[in-house]
């Protein structure tokens, strides 16, 4: 790291360097009259193990030292004074890293611009404008054929500008929309961000108080209390530790943990996760100035500079990259020239990269790969229509015009024909952009954000949008015991002490007086000093406990036995503890050594009771006197007093001491040595009662085909009381309950290796796993995951709070971490946070996650009954009467209606409790059922009747002029309109229908739950009347009367009434209809992963990862490459420390863009480096 430590301080964005934040006190004084300053502290931390306890010795003296020149204390911290702190936070800096700017709304717009149907419409308006604006000599009309009809007048000839203007308005109105909605998503997701930030809580010392503060408060100074899972916020120096084990894999990349002493190697660095044991360190660096700070102003300042260099090369780049919408149409419109262009360079430069910047992906969420597939083959097939309209229209009137009149190509008639041409062309677009859902994207956004923002009601805090939908397809749900299906308050009920069993909470008299005192000094000493027992908030109401539960249960225990284990604390504070063998899930067991008066040691221990036990060689009797305690005594007191506790649904602790003599002092690190032949004082019994909403919560859990299963570190009798009493067990049920190493032997071969065939004979029928370490659970979850048992594969579920959990919330397809009890590393990997650790908040999550599957499908059957309608009859009208009857801005407004405000009506529905009643879709399953495909392909009979009626029978049943084969530029007729009226009063009455996807009668069904839906219905239909009695030549509507629009209402009624028709068919006789929409099949799956961009995107936009796009990236990529290895070549000694810094990437989840930067540039002075590229791999 020596070769880092001179340029780190450059790395800066010049804005930094004069403000407070670096401050560079180099001057004779130091700086804000503290005694060391930042840019010291910064070299100090850049040093490890012996070389930084060299340089606290040769700099300070000793780490007090340092802790004086700071004005702080290793004991009382600092002083909470306001104006001490802020200035502490001027001159070192505060403890948050600024957040990258949100796009403003007009890039958003500038983005929304960027989609190829719009454009293609924007050209067509602005060429239709050009036209109108020319008029040819009025001699030649007759010469030019029926180009310019007898019908107009001069006032409608000057209103021929009106179409495009028009068609360029709605243009404006859909990308205001989006941006609209860009923006307030992007806003809804920082304010998510902020929450998660703002809950992020860490306990510092200030005047001699442990208090819990936010992170962001956190200043250099500060004494900060580390503790098992905590996920450490800033950089700091140990000056107290026991037994302290830290994972440093998230800077360094070494997986194993590192062992932090005072005396060895005290340096702690933000990021890193506290793995084992506990300790106090003074806080040395905050926020910018961290180790995590410094790799993030890295990769903020190489974003700085590649977006300078950037600009060219993003313009072809960015018409693609960036907007929601361009998905599927970039799909459709580009697929037809990329094809051939996918050529090996860019390809396999892509994939090179891809596999070497190996960041773990979780797959593609379910619902987005089958989105993604529906939308390109619509996206396709809107494509090809559009073109053989096209295709057809022009046919139509060369033919006409030059064979069959056998007209001369006059030049002065160019314009006249042109503007055919261009008419022909708009048509052709209208039928693209009404083939191409653009709503689908918003819908997916608006319905995820929607839920999102209602599941923080729930209790659920959604970290990873995609959670919440993956959720509704869970299969399995596999829970820890304690804080998520008990309450988590733990309290001691029955206790065996001096060979009497008591069945309830003994009365001090009653037990031997020396016991006693041991019994006190052996739970006080022996915990945590950060667990105690607080006075309750309000009279009446039971005291806090605060800390570890267990400890609490035991702590409460003594109080019980009127005695006070905070005297006991006060004679042996913390510093005084001479050896601390702290709780892990391996030895589940703690033990602290003590110097007694004399000099002597005394350890007292406290675990899990069958595996202290098994350590104990004496046992203390009725006298309070040591007997021995051989193992079929042990097998006894299992037996009579653990087994029966643990059949009341009891977690039995054991509590244990041994006295050590002084010379030869033992060797404290031979645990095995240590912790042995112990004295047993005590087993207890501590309760954890079911949470009372528990039971109710499995039962819907169950009844809508969820296995819930419980993992536990629990002994199996307790387990099994407790999954009763939840009702995750049912007697004459055919269930497993397995301990841990039993169900390791029955999953592993002879050579000890997991194999999967094993784990299926097993998981379908467990329902418990007990004393299960985070590895069984890891492995459990994997092989469900794995499992091919079942026809559909299962989606699990894991919730945990430990630090040891992480592996298999991450392994699991949703990972919800306990918010109260949760450790910080925990919250990291999960998908999902309880915010009141509570099983029935799961249930939620699932009527969440099928609520907005359900929106998606509900939206999707109104569209494409839309879509499908309107493509053919603007295809069939321009192939019989060489005009669309809808035109081009009419059906701008239709797909406004459809796509934009109908994803707002139907993605907001509420969801009720019957979505719990049904089995989960599974995951290929398809997004349209066979009722949905009866549904659209019966609306769309309907609604193609009642418009080819009136598009040729029109106008004699309303006695009108007939608006068929109407000259260019005339004006708008009554006829025309009534198609439009009745088409778009349709669809607003089948959208009520669509409310309903499963075939049921009655869709008014809770309507008014919901306001949002009922609100754009009514202002649908208020502004079609609008539009159709003023909107004139610019819709190309006539006003219509009264009786007119009593027929077009009629006709839009008919749409329920068909509705009700339409359930009365079985689905069953329908065999010809298809599903459509299955989930991606596994070579897409493959190569879905291979186009993934590593950098965490929003959904709406992960449409856009489609390997055909990726080319355009491609060649852009390789150009930047040879840049990167040129630079590379001329830096050398910069891999190295490139290399370190590498692997903290992996965790760095709001840094997007960074496995594969676009353009890195790297200046050989302070190499900024692609720190996605450890030492350089993954380059060409």
């Amino acid at each position: 790291m020596g070769d880092f430590t001179n340029s780190t301080v450059e790395f800066y964005p010049k804005s930094q360097r004069g403000s407070g934040a670096v401050s560079r006190g180099s001057d004779a004084s130091h700086s804000g009259g503290f005694g060391v300053t930042l840019e010291e502290l910064r070299v100090l931390m850049e040093l490890r193990g012996a070389e930084a306890l060299q340089k606290i010795q040769d700099s300070y003296n000793s780490t007090e030292g340092l802790c004086q020149r700071l004005k702080t204390s290793p004991t009382e911290g600092l002083s909470d004074s306001p104006a001490g702190l802020e200035k502490r936070g001027q001159v070192f800096g505060q403890n948050f890293i600024p957040p990258k700017k949100p796009k403003t709304f007009l890039q958003l717009v500038w983005e929304a611009l960027q989609d190829v149907t719009l454009i293609i419409l924007e050209m067509a308006a602005i060429i239709s404008l050009a036209l109108s604006f020319y008029q040819p000599p009025g001699e030649e009309s007759e010469v030019c054929g029926k180009g310019t009809g007898g019908a107009e007048d001069e006032g409608e000839a000057e209103a021929g500008w009106i179409e495009g203007a028009a068609i360029l308005l709605s243009v404006i109105c859909v990308v205001l929309v989006t941006a609209f909605n860009d923006w307030s998503k992007e806003k809804q997701f920082r304010g998510l961000q902020s929450r998660i930030e703002q809950e992020q809580r860490f306990a510092v010392v200030r005047n001699s108080n442990v208090i819990q503060i936010p992170v962001a408060d956190m200043v250099v100074g500060d004494v900060a209390q580390v503790k098992y899972g905590d996920l450490l916020p800033a950089d700091g120096i140990l000056i107290q530790g026991n037994d302290l084990k830290i994972d440093e894999s998230s800077l360094t990349g070494e997986s194993d943990h590192v062992r932090k002493s005072v005396d060895k190697d005290p340096m702690l660095l933000s990021g890193t996760h506290v793995m084992e044991g506990s300790g106090r360190m003074l806080v040395t660096a905050v926020g910018i100035n961290s180790q995590t700070g410094i790799i993030f102003t890295l990769l903020g300042a190489g974003e700085g500079e590649e977006e300078k260099k950037d600009k060219k090369g993003k313009q072809q780049d960015g018409a693609v990259e960036n907007n929601q919408n361009k998905a599927k149409k970039q799909d459709g419109a580009v697929a037809m020239e990329m094809q051939p262009l996918k050529s090996a360079e860019g390809g396999e430069v892509e994939e090179k990269e891809k596999k070497k910047a190996n960041v773990p992906k979780k797959e593609k969420s379910v619902l987005q790969g089958k989105l993604t597939k529906l939308a390109v083959q619509i996206g396709k097939a809107g494509l090809v229509m559009s073109a053989i309209t096209v295709i057809i229209l022009l046919l139509y009137f060369v033919i006409e015009t030059f064979v069959v009149e056998r007209r001369v190509w006059h030049p002065e008639c160019t314009p006249v024909y042109v503007q055919y041409f261009v008419k022909f062309f708009i048509i052709g677009v209208t039928v693209l952009v009404v083939a191409v859902p653009e709503g689908l994207p918003l819908a997916v956004t608006i319905s995820l954000a929607y839920s999102v923002k209602k599941m923080m009601k729930d209790n659920n805090l959604v970290r990873h949008l995609d959670a919440c939908e993956t959720m509704g397809n869970a299969t399995a749900i596999c829970s820890d015991k304690t804080g998520t299906l008990t309450t988590n308050r733990m309290t001691v009920v029955q206790a065996y002490i001096g060979d009497q069993r008591f069945h309830e909470i003994p009365d001090p008299s009653q037990v031997n007086a020396k016991t006693l005192e041991v019994l006190v000094s052996a739970i006080a000493v022996n915990s945590a000093y950060t667990s105690k027992i607080m006075p309750p908030d309000t009279e009446g109401s039971l005291p806090k406990q605060v800390g570890n539960k267990t400890e609490c249960a035991l702590l409460g225990f003594v109080l019980d036995l009127k005695r006070d284990y905070a005297t006991v604390r006060e004679q042996i504070p913390e510093e005084m503890l001479y050896k601390v063998y702290t709780f892990n899930s391996v030895r589940k067991s703690m033990s602290t050594v003590v110097r007694l008066p004399d000099g002597s040691f005394r350890l007292y221990s406290k675990g899990a009771s069958e595996i202290v036990l098994k350590k104990c060689a004496f046992i203390l009797d009725a006298g309070g006197e040591p007997r021995s305690f051989r193992p079929r005594d042990r097998d006894e007191m299992v037996k009579k007093v653990i087994e029966p506790m643990a059949c009341d649904g009891l977690r039995t602790i054991c509590i244990a001491f041994r006295d050590l003599s002084a010379n030869p002092e033992p060797d404290w690190d031979n645990e095995a040595e240590i912790v042995t032949e112990l004295t047993c004082i005590a087993v207890v019994g501590i309760e954890d009662p079911v949470r009372p909403e528990v039971p109710e919560a499995i039962r819907k859990c169950q009844r809508a085909g969820i296995t819930v299963r419980m993992v536990t570190g629990d002994n199996i009798n307790t387990a099994r009381a407790i999954a009763a009493k939840c009702g995750i067990i049912q007697p004459g049920d055919d269930f497993l309950c397995l301990e841990g190493k039993d169900f390791n032997r029955r999953i592993r071969n002879e050579k000890g290796e997991i194999e999967q065939e094993r784990i299926d004979k097993i998981w379908p029928k467990l329902r418990v796993l007990a004393r299960s370490s985070p590895t069984d659970k890891h492995t459990l979850v994997k092989g469900i995951i794995d499992s091919t048992v079942m026809e559909q594969r299962q989606v699990v579920a894991v919730t945990g709070d430990g630090t040891n959990d992480g592996p298999a919330l991450k392994k699991a397809d949703v990972g919800f971490a306990m918010g109260i009890a949760g450790t910080d590393v925990a919250k990291e990997a999960s998908d999902i946070i309880l915010t009141d650790d509570n099983f029935s908040s799961i249930v939620k999550a699932v009527m969440w996650g099928r609520n907005v599957y359900d929106s998606i499908s509900k939206f999707l059957q109104f569209q494409l009954t839309v879509n499908v309608v309107a493509v053919i009859v603007a295809f069939t009208g321009a192939c019989i009467t060489q005009d669309s009857p809808l035109k081009a801005v009419q059906m701008l407004w239709v797909n406004l209606i459809m796509d934009t405000f109908a994803s707002l009506a139907l993605a907001t529905e509420p969801p009720t409790e019957s979505l719990l009643l049904r089995k989960p879709y599974g995951r290929n399953n398809p997004l349209i059922s066979r009722t949905m495909m009866k549904n659209i392909s019966g609306h769309a009979v309907y609604q193609l009747t009642v418009i080819f009626t009136l598009l040729f029978a029109g106008e004699k049943i309303f006695n009108i002029d007939n608006g068929r084969k109407a000259p260019l530029h005339s004006p708008p007729s009554e006829h025309y309109t009534i198609i439009f009226n009745t088409f778009v009063l349709m669809q607003l009455f089948n959208e009520i229908n669509a409310r309903k996807i499963h075939g049921e009668r009655n869709v008014f069904d809770g309507i008014f739950s919901n306001p949002i839906f009922c609100s754009i219905v009514l202002g649908t239909f208020a502004v079609q009347v609008v539009i159709v009695q003023f909107g004139g030549k610019p819709f190309s509507c006539a006003p219509l009367n009264v009786e007119q629009w009593l027929w077009c209402l009629f006709v839009g009624v008919g749409e329920l009434l068909w509705g009700q028709v339409i359930a009365t068919v079985p689905t069953s006789h329908l065999k010809c209809l298809k599903e459509a929409g299955h989930g991606p099949g596994t070579d897409d799956i493959l190569d879905e992963e291979l186009a993934e961009d590593e950098e965490e995107i929003d959904h709406a936009e992960r449409e856009l990862r489609r390997g055909q796009i990726l080319w355009f990236r491609g060649l852009n990529r390789i150009q930047t490459q040879m840049e990167v290895v040129s630079t590379f070549k001329r830096s050398g000694s910069f891999q190295g420390a490139v290399r370190r810094r590498s692997s903290v990437l992996s965790q760095l989840h709001d840094v997007t863009n960074i496995s594969t930067p676009t353009h890195v540039v790297l200046s050989t002075a302070n190499a900024t480096g692609a720190p996605g590229n450890p030492s350089g791999e993954g380059l060409p």
